[in-house]
């Protein structure tokens, strides 16, 4: 019996874990470019990260056929910093200027029911 509760105590914490994306890593292209389609499912998260050095600029773009809700992040330690966080945006477009070498992620979440085609676009 003792099992059984710690296997239901198992699979109750297991199933209120929030699942989290499969990290792409970016891969700069010709030009310093990446572009990407991607489809983002109901409840689900992409995210697209890459090392980016001091004094780096980056020009981002994406378009999504339903509202996304998106952020360009970085961690230090514990420590999540938001350059950009937008809610409910079906595009959107920027610059992001780094003061600091860090791994940065472009990253959308849907909390729509339909999935969500998205297209991004970014220059270095």
């Amino acid at each position: 019996m003792r099992r059984l509760n710690k296997i239901a105590t198992l699979l109750l914490a297991a199933s209120s874990v929030e699942t989290h994306a499969e990290i792409i890593e970016i891969q700069w292209g010709k030009g310093g470019r990446f572009e990407k389609d991607f489809v983002v499912q109901p409840g689900k998260v992409a995210e697209f990260c890459g090392k980016l050095g001091k004094d780096a600029k980056v020009a981002w773009l994406f378009k999504s056929d339903a509202p996304v809700n998106f952020n360009i992040h970085y961690h230090e330690g514990e420590n999540v910093s938001y350059p950009v966080k937008q809610t409910g945006s079906t595009v959107a477009e920027g610059m992001l200027e780094v003061s600091q070498p860090q791994a940065y992620c472009w990253m959308w979440s849907n909390k729509e029911a339909v999935p969500a085609a998205v297209n991004v676009r970014l220059k270095q």
